[in-house]
Protein backbone atom coordinates (compact mmCIF):
# COMPACT_ATOMS: atom_id res chain seq x y z
CA UNK A 1 0.00 0.00 0.00
CA UNK A 2 1.64 3.51 -1.42
CA UNK A 3 1.34 6.89 0.95
CA UNK A 4 1.76 9.80 -0.86
CA UNK A 5 5.15 10.58 1.54
CA UNK A 6 8.19 12.11 -0.50
CA UNK A 7 10.73 9.62 -1.05
CA UNK A 8 8.67 6.52 0.20
CA UNK A 9 11.30 3.55 1.00
CA UNK A 10 10.19 0.85 -1.08
CA UNK A 11 10.70 -3.02 -0.56
CA UNK A 12 12.69 -4.89 -2.75
CA UNK A 13 10.64 -5.37 -6.39
CA UNK A 14 10.06 -9.00 -6.04
CA UNK A 15 7.90 -8.46 -3.14
CA UNK A 16 5.85 -6.33 -5.06
CA UNK A 17 3.20 -8.67 -5.90
CA UNK A 18 0.16 -5.64 -6.85
CA UNK A 19 0.19 -2.01 -5.88
CA UNK A 20 -3.25 -0.13 -3.83
CA UNK A 21 -2.85 3.64 -3.36
CA UNK A 22 -4.26 6.04 -1.38
CA UNK A 23 -6.20 9.52 -2.96
CA UNK A 24 -3.47 10.75 -5.27
CA UNK A 25 -0.12 8.08 -4.78
CA UNK A 26 -0.71 6.71 -7.88
CA UNK A 27 1.41 9.43 -9.00
CA UNK A 28 4.14 8.40 -6.96
CA UNK A 29 3.50 4.61 -7.79
CA UNK A 30 4.05 6.32 -11.58
CA UNK A 31 7.05 7.83 -10.96
CA UNK A 32 8.80 4.95 -9.32
CA UNK A 33 8.13 2.32 -11.83
CA UNK A 34 5.15 0.69 -10.35
CA UNK A 35 2.64 -0.99 -11.99
CA UNK A 36 -1.06 0.89 -12.12
CA UNK A 37 -2.66 0.18 -8.57
CA UNK A 38 -5.07 -2.93 -8.21
CA UNK A 39 -7.17 -0.17 -6.24
CA UNK A 40 -7.02 3.14 -4.73
CA UNK A 41 -9.01 4.47 -1.87
CA UNK A 42 -9.47 8.73 -2.41
CA UNK A 43 -11.38 11.06 0.18
CA UNK A 44 -14.36 12.63 -1.38
CA UNK A 45 -12.25 16.05 -0.47
CA UNK A 46 -10.69 15.58 -3.58
CA UNK A 47 -13.54 17.12 -5.36
CA UNK A 48 -13.99 19.41 -2.52
CA UNK A 49 -12.58 22.68 -4.29
CA UNK A 50 -9.99 22.85 -1.28
CA UNK A 51 -6.51 24.23 -2.67
CA UNK A 52 -5.36 20.98 -1.15
CA UNK A 53 -7.86 18.69 -3.22
CA UNK A 54 -7.10 20.64 -6.62
CA UNK A 55 -3.22 19.48 -5.69
CA UNK A 56 -4.22 15.98 -5.45
CA UNK A 57 -6.78 15.96 -8.60
CA UNK A 58 -4.19 17.57 -10.89
CA UNK A 59 -1.81 15.07 -10.01
CA UNK A 60 -3.75 12.05 -10.85
CA UNK A 61 -4.31 13.50 -14.50
CA UNK A 62 -4.14 10.57 -17.06
CA UNK A 63 -3.95 7.45 -13.94
CA UNK A 64 -6.10 4.70 -13.76
CA UNK A 65 -6.90 2.09 -10.93
CA UNK A 66 -8.72 -1.26 -11.15
CA UNK A 67 -11.81 -0.55 -8.78
CA UNK A 68 -12.03 3.02 -6.77
CA UNK A 69 -13.31 3.19 -3.69
CA UNK A 70 -14.58 6.64 -2.68
CA UNK A 71 -14.51 7.24 1.07
CA UNK A 72 -17.06 10.08 2.15
CA UNK A 73 -16.97 13.24 4.11
CA UNK A 74 -17.68 12.81 8.13
CA UNK A 75 -20.99 13.69 8.54
CA UNK A 76 -21.46 15.65 11.67
CA UNK A 77 -24.77 15.07 12.22
CA UNK A 78 -27.29 17.24 13.59
CA UNK A 79 -31.14 17.62 12.36
CA UNK A 80 -32.04 16.09 9.22
CA UNK A 81 -32.38 19.32 7.43
CA UNK A 82 -29.13 20.28 8.84
CA UNK A 83 -27.14 17.59 7.60
CA UNK A 84 -29.71 17.88 4.03
CA UNK A 85 -28.53 21.72 3.80
CA UNK A 86 -24.91 20.62 4.67
CA UNK A 87 -25.61 18.29 1.64
CA UNK A 88 -26.55 20.64 -0.55
CA UNK A 89 -23.83 23.37 -0.16
CA UNK A 90 -20.94 19.90 -0.03
CA UNK A 91 -22.06 18.41 -3.92
CA UNK A 92 -18.42 18.65 -5.15
CA UNK A 93 -17.95 16.04 -2.89
CA UNK A 94 -21.07 13.78 -3.83
CA UNK A 95 -20.33 10.42 -6.18
CA UNK A 96 -21.74 11.71 -9.31
CA UNK A 97 -19.70 14.83 -8.93
CA UNK A 98 -16.64 13.14 -7.88
CA UNK A 99 -16.87 11.11 -10.77
CA UNK A 100 -17.40 13.69 -13.30
CA UNK A 101 -13.96 15.61 -12.02
CA UNK A 102 -11.97 12.62 -11.99
CA UNK A 103 -13.05 11.94 -15.35
CA UNK A 104 -12.61 15.06 -16.66
CA UNK A 105 -8.68 15.26 -15.25
CA UNK A 106 -8.59 12.27 -17.55
CA UNK A 107 -8.64 9.63 -14.77
CA UNK A 108 -9.89 5.93 -15.26
CA UNK A 109 -11.00 3.21 -13.44
CA UNK A 110 -12.57 -0.58 -13.70
CA UNK A 111 -15.05 -0.21 -11.05
CA UNK A 112 -16.46 2.45 -8.62
CA UNK A 113 -17.50 1.87 -5.07
CA UNK A 114 -19.50 3.84 -2.33
CA UNK A 115 -19.77 2.87 0.67
CA UNK A 116 -21.10 4.84 3.77
CA UNK A 117 -18.34 5.76 6.10
CA UNK A 118 -19.58 3.70 9.13
CA UNK A 119 -18.83 0.39 7.08
CA UNK A 120 -15.19 1.74 6.52
CA UNK A 121 -15.33 2.33 10.26
CA UNK A 122 -17.01 -0.86 11.01
CA UNK A 123 -14.35 -2.95 8.80
CA UNK A 124 -11.22 -1.17 10.91
CA UNK A 125 -12.33 -1.79 14.15
CA UNK A 126 -13.71 -5.46 12.94
CA UNK A 127 -9.88 -5.54 12.05
CA UNK A 128 -9.18 -4.77 15.22
CA UNK A 129 -10.74 -7.05 17.19
CA UNK A 130 -13.26 -4.87 17.64
CA UNK A 131 -11.70 -2.89 20.58
CA UNK A 132 -13.24 -0.18 22.38
CA UNK A 133 -10.74 1.96 23.12
CA UNK A 134 -10.12 2.26 19.14
CA UNK A 135 -13.71 2.86 18.53
CA UNK A 136 -13.51 5.65 20.77
CA UNK A 137 -9.97 7.02 19.00
CA UNK A 138 -12.13 6.61 15.68
CA UNK A 139 -15.36 8.43 17.15
CA UNK A 140 -13.07 11.69 17.67
CA UNK A 141 -10.57 11.29 15.00
CA UNK A 142 -11.20 8.34 11.88
CA UNK A 143 -8.36 6.98 10.17
CA UNK A 144 -6.74 8.38 7.30
CA UNK A 145 -6.92 7.57 3.73
CA UNK A 146 -3.93 5.37 3.90
CA UNK A 147 -5.29 3.82 7.12
CA UNK A 148 -8.54 2.85 5.01
CA UNK A 149 -6.95 1.98 2.12
CA UNK A 150 -4.55 -0.61 4.54
CA UNK A 151 -7.71 -1.87 5.80
CA UNK A 152 -9.35 -2.97 2.35
CA UNK A 153 -5.96 -4.67 1.37
CA UNK A 154 -6.37 -6.87 4.51
CA UNK A 155 -10.06 -7.47 4.40
CA UNK A 156 -9.92 -8.80 0.77
CA UNK A 157 -8.38 -11.78 1.19
CA UNK A 158 -6.18 -11.45 -2.09
CA UNK A 159 -2.52 -11.43 -0.73
CA UNK A 160 -0.86 -13.28 1.82
CA UNK A 161 0.59 -10.00 3.47
CA UNK A 162 0.32 -6.30 2.93
CA UNK A 163 3.53 -3.97 3.05
CA UNK A 164 2.78 -0.12 3.68
CA UNK A 165 5.35 2.33 2.29
CA UNK A 166 5.20 5.89 1.40
CA UNK A 167 3.48 6.77 4.72
CA UNK A 168 4.62 9.26 7.40
CA UNK A 169 2.09 10.60 9.57
CA UNK A 170 2.32 13.67 8.11
CA UNK A 171 0.50 16.19 5.18
CA UNK A 172 3.42 15.78 2.83
CA UNK A 173 3.27 15.04 -0.83
CA UNK A 174 5.48 13.75 -3.17
CA UNK A 175 3.74 15.28 -6.09
CA UNK A 176 4.82 18.77 -4.79
CA UNK A 177 3.64 21.18 -1.63
CA UNK A 178 0.68 20.30 -0.17
CA UNK A 179 -0.95 23.74 0.49
CA UNK A 180 -2.83 22.68 3.50
CA UNK A 181 0.88 22.55 5.19
CA UNK A 182 1.29 26.36 4.99
CA UNK A 183 -3.06 27.56 6.00
CA UNK A 184 -2.33 24.73 8.77
CA UNK A 185 1.09 26.11 9.50
CA UNK A 186 2.12 22.50 10.43
CA UNK A 187 3.04 19.60 8.37
CA UNK A 188 1.21 16.94 10.96
CA UNK A 189 -1.21 14.93 10.21
CA UNK A 190 -4.75 14.98 12.55
CA UNK A 191 -5.39 11.23 11.60
CA UNK A 192 -2.12 10.22 12.88
CA UNK A 193 -3.28 9.32 16.64
CA UNK A 194 -5.67 7.55 15.38
CA UNK A 195 -3.39 5.92 12.25
CA UNK A 196 -0.51 4.81 14.98
CA UNK A 197 -3.59 3.23 17.36
CA UNK A 198 -4.60 1.41 14.18
CA UNK A 199 -1.66 0.10 12.96
CA UNK A 200 -0.56 -1.24 16.02
CA UNK A 201 -3.94 -3.48 16.37
CA UNK A 202 -3.06 -4.24 12.73
CA UNK A 203 0.23 -5.31 13.23
CA UNK A 204 -0.81 -8.04 15.80
CA UNK A 205 -2.04 -10.36 12.82
CA UNK A 206 0.81 -11.22 11.43
CA UNK A 207 -0.14 -10.06 7.98
CA UNK A 208 0.66 -6.55 7.83
CA UNK A 209 4.58 -4.89 7.39
CA UNK A 210 6.64 -2.09 6.60
CA UNK A 211 9.31 -0.87 4.51
CA UNK A 212 8.61 2.88 6.35
CA UNK A 213 11.17 3.00 9.58
CA UNK A 214 9.03 6.13 10.61
CA UNK A 215 6.31 3.71 10.72
CA UNK A 216 7.84 0.58 12.73
CA UNK A 217 9.58 3.05 15.41
CA UNK A 218 5.97 4.61 15.60
CA UNK A 219 2.99 1.60 15.33
CA UNK A 220 5.31 -1.73 15.79
CA UNK A 221 4.63 -2.82 12.37
CA UNK A 222 7.42 -5.25 11.65
CA UNK A 223 9.86 -4.15 9.60
CA UNK A 224 10.94 -5.34 6.42
CA UNK A 225 14.08 -4.60 4.40
CA UNK A 226 14.27 -1.84 1.89
CA UNK A 227 14.88 -2.56 -1.84
CA UNK A 228 17.90 -1.53 -3.41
Amino acid sequence: MLGSKPDPVLPARAEIDAVACANASGRSAAALGLPAPVFSAMSAVLTSGQASGRHSLRALRGLSTGTLYLLPRHDRGGAAAQRLWRRARQFRMEPAWFRLRLRAAGYRWQRFSVRPLAEYHALVSRLCGDDPALREQIARKHPSTGVFAVALGLAGGEFERVIVAGMSFELTHAYGANPEIAERGSAASKHADTDVMVLARLARRGDLFTSEPLVAERAGVPLVPAGA
